[in-house]
């Protein structure tokens, strides 16, 4: 399948979406963009695209190439919800079943528990704004969705993207239709060694509340082209991490996000 989308070119899209808006209308424009959900829909089509380079056959992917519907409404212990991108497991048929345990004990599940716990989910996230503001519910949320699968599911494959500017918009000049960023944001640092706590979780019979991958896009908006972090040493020459600091996002990059998922789940469903 040709044309498919890299990270670069949903980040580059991504930035266009939001400053469009804000030019276009300020800040209430740019809300309503993100409100729209077509900035985070970029991402979303990258993470497909990649799955499918790495041999995933697109048939197995929901939602679709190029569609944000339909999206498996996944059950787990506590809630049933639409996850933002599946792979189905090949050769797996969804079953729909009774379910006897948690808050949704004699709920229906309509794909079954042995089709959910084969199945990857990946979330795909953003917090653009009021990062330090906003960081403990974003990251109990995030936690609780990994602990929703996994404490009825303990086999499942999860992965999440999350997206970070390392500026952030500023937002006191939007409504006069200028594009200006607000330095130093401050908690590039908390959010990689949070994201660490929750990353890469090889035993599935402990630690629910991690994914088996997670990657933690860090991106600088000002820059042109858009800068995405790969590494400690960019993150440490522009200022955005102490060079003593303990914090890595070595597992946290974009590169390998898909493989490593593919190769996890290759290894615990090898039988």
């Amino acid at each position: 399948m040709t044309n498919l989308i890299t990270i670069q070119q949903a980040v580059e899209n991504f930035k266009l979406l939001i400053e469009g808006s804000i030019l276009e209308g300020g800040i209430k424009s740019k809300e309503a963009m993100i409100r729209s959900s077509r900035p985070i829909s970029q991402i979303h089509e990258a993470v497909k695209a990649d799955l499918i380079r790495n041999c995933v056959p697109s048939i197995l992917i929901n939602p679709p190439l190029g569609e944000t519907k339909p999206e498996l409404k996944l059950a787990g212990f506590i809630k049933q919800k639409n996850q933002d991108i599946c792979v189905s497991p090949l050769g797996y048929k969804p079953q729909e079943e009774i379910m006897t345990e948690g808050i949704l004990r004699e709920e229906i599940d309509y794909y079954g528990k042995a089709f959910t716990e084969r199945t990857i989910s990946i979330n795909v996230r953003s917090q653009m704004s009021s990062l330090a503001k906003n960081f403990d519910t974003l990251y109990e949320r995030t936690i609780a969705e990994a602990q929703n699968l996994h404490v009825r599911c303990p086999k499942m494959i999860l992965g999440e993207v999350y997206m970070i500017p390392v500026k952030e918009y500023d937002a006191s000049v939007m409504d006069d239709r200028i594009i200006r960023f607000v330095k130093n944001v401050g908690s590039v640092e908390k959010y990689i060694k949070s994201f660490q706590a929750i990353n890469q979780r090889a035993d599935y019979t402990r630690e629910d509340y991690k994914y088996e991958r997670v990657c933690l896009l860090l991106v600088d908006f000002e820059q042109n082209p858009v800068k995405i972090y790969n590494n400690n040493q960019d993150l440490i020459r522009d200022g955005l991490l102490r060079p003593n600091s303990d914090a890595s996002v070595d597992g946290l990059t974009w590169e390998n996000f898909s493989s490593t998922i593919l190769e996890l789940y290759n290894n615990r469903f090898a039988d």
